[in-house]
């Protein structure tokens, strides 16, 4: 069972993200207000769920958080900017759209930028360990591939309906035929050999 809070007399906000690995498509962000001592049996980790769970759990998310936020940063300004300033630009974003300002945000990873007049604690593999990060973890994802899943209609020679923009075989051999589109990174190597000794990832 995930913890509910990491301090219990400050209002925290989980921050999480989605996309940060991709050859193509934004980076997403989404920042959680839970009730105090929110608990649910199955909430946790995005990646440990499977598709129709993320969906299900986020409509909850949305219906009992006291806030919440999601939003994008394009592969224009993860370009212009590197993945990790935009992921934290993002996060961001997504802290300032909250109807409810925090005392505490807790970030999944081990990097942050101090958002202002805002405390934060980074915690590594946080979407495993607290209910608001893994709600996060969980809205970015969901976010993030319905995106990919609309561009996936333009552009199906890349499979992002299944891949979502990430690094599989088959995206990489679809740039290998077909190029890259205004969609992807062109600050991430595409190269084939860069490709296969840079990136791992299996299609779920």
């Amino acid at each position: 069972m995930l913890k509910s809070s990491y301090q219990t007399d400050l209002i925290e906000a989980g921050c999480d993200e989605a996309g940060r690995g991709c050859l193509a498509g934004p980076v997403c962000a989404a920042a959680v207000i839970l009730p105090a001592n929110f608990t649910h049996s199955l909430l946790t980790d995005s990646k440990q769920l499977s598709a129709k769970q993320r969906y299900n759990l986020r409509t909850e998310i949305e219906e009992v958080a006291i806030s919440w936020a999601v939003d994008f940063s394009d592969n224009h300004y993860i370009d212009q900017h590197n993945i990790l300033k935009a992921s934290i630009h993002t996060m961001h974003k997504a802290i300032g759209q909250l109807s409810v300002k925090p005392q505490l945000i807790l970030v999944d990873g081990n990097y942050f930028i101090p958002f202002p007049e805002i405390k934060h604690k980074c915690i590594v593999k946080g979407d495993s360990l607290y209910f608001s990060i893994a709600a996060a973890s969980i809205l970015a994802k969901t976010y993030r591939d319905d995106l990919m899943d609309s561009l996936h209609l333009s552009f199906p020679q890349y499979k992002w309906i299944s891949n979502k923009g990430y690094p599989t075989k088959a995206h990489r051999i679809a740039i290998q035929q077909h190029g890259i589109t205004d969609y992807h990174r062109k600050s991430f190597h595409m190269e084939t050999d860069q490709l296969s000794l840079q990136f791992s990832y299996s299609e779920k």
